[in-house]
């Protein structure tokens, strides 16, 4: 490992607990409430599925609109799995079965991506994002009409596993794998396909393997997503997973930058926080949201980050070089 890497991991590493040690000292003396806890568990939990829809739209550059179908096979599977689990009063720790529900959800919806990827990654465009949607209401309404799951009235009795602590470092450890991922021989193949398709099959990539190969890992990673929000709420109800929804992690993509996985953590932070900063103007917080998405896509339509992704220790570097560059210029002005 050379010196910059390790430089790299160190002020990465360090940054983490320290944002991790911040949030426990405020939970602690008690100025974080559980409604900012809530807030910050969503957003860790929006951060998930915005980067693994980024696989798909932003790594691949195919239009994929129903997300939120595959964070429902998550979020039922999973919750499915723990009941009967904690069913069977065989004693198991919370956060091992958070971990097999998870398991079992993601792979789940792998599977289901896999399925429905294989026929519909012929499509391009329009005509993906159009099956995609059909999809996911297939799915919406299948939950909806399932009795064993609860149908319209939802899923109940699930265990609340999920708190602060340990959906933090669950992000964390889903951030690395997805950026591990991007930098794999596999994820440069998937996006070499986005830059020009025709010139990868030349190359010899099996355009088709990578293809549904980057929609079964964007599943898998939108179903673990789905398990915490599951054992988050402790309740599950089709009409949460609606088009909407997936429009909405869509915009998160969009506003962060097409293939920039920091882009979607910043984006669903920004998305996430803000209409919760505007519930106390109810009547102005969908006007004062839809007109900050319109200026944002006016004046920057590449979305926060483009396809470049924000490294802190070239933002650290840049900080002492310039404050450098400033102390010689005064040092020179004072000779």
């Amino acid at each position: 490992m050379d010196k910059n890497k390790r430089k790299a991991y160190i002020i990465n590493t360090i940054s983490i607990i320290s944002l991790y040690l911040v949030f426990f000292i405020l939970i602690q003396t008690k100025v974080m409430n559980k409604y900012f806890m809530g807030i910050a568990i969503m957003t860790c939990i929006m951060i998930i599925m915005a980067m693994s829809l980024n696989i798909v739209a932003g790594f691949l550059g195919e239009m994929a609109l129903g997300h939120a179908g595959f964070m429902a096979i998550g979020a039922y599977s999973s919750a499915y799995f723990s009941i009967a689990l904690m069913d069977t009063g065989f004693p198991l720790p919370n956060i091992i079965v958070l971990i097999l529900a998870m398991l079992v959800g993601g792979m789940v919806t792998g599977i289901m991506g896999f399925l429905i990827g294989t026929p519909t990654l012929r499509l391009r465009g329009d005509y993906l994002g159009i099956v995609t949607i059909g999809f996911s209401e297939i799915i919406r309404i299948f939950f909806i009409n399932f009795e064993p799951t609860g149908g319209a009235a939802g899923l109940k009795g699930i265990t609340k596993l999920v708190n602060f602590n340990n959906v933090y470092w669950i992000t964390i450890v889903i951030i690395i794998l997805m950026f591990t991922f991007g930098r794999s021989k596999q994820g440069r193949a998937i996006i070499s396909i986005r830059e020009d398709e025709i010139a990868s099959e030349a190359a010899g990539i099996p355009t088709t393997r990578y293809k549904v190969l980057a929609f079964t890992v964007s599943s898998f990673f939108a179903g673990i997503g789905g398990a915490l929000y599951a054992h988050y709420q402790a309740f599950v109800e089709p009409s949460k997973f609606g088009f909407m929804f997936s429009i909405e992690m869509f915009v998160i993509v969009v506003l962060g930058g097409l293939g920039s996985l920091t882009g979607s953590i910043v984006a669903a932070i920004v998305l996430t926080v803000l209409p919760e900063m505007l519930r106390g103007f109810a009547e102005y917080r969908l006007l004062v949201y839809s007109l900050a998405l319109i200026v944002m896509m006016i004046f920057r339509p590449q979305g926060m980050l483009g396809r470049s992704e924000f490294s802190l220790t070239k933002f650290i570097d840049s900080l002492i070089l310039r404050k450098d560059i400033k102390n010689s210029i005064d040092g020179g002005e004072t000779r």
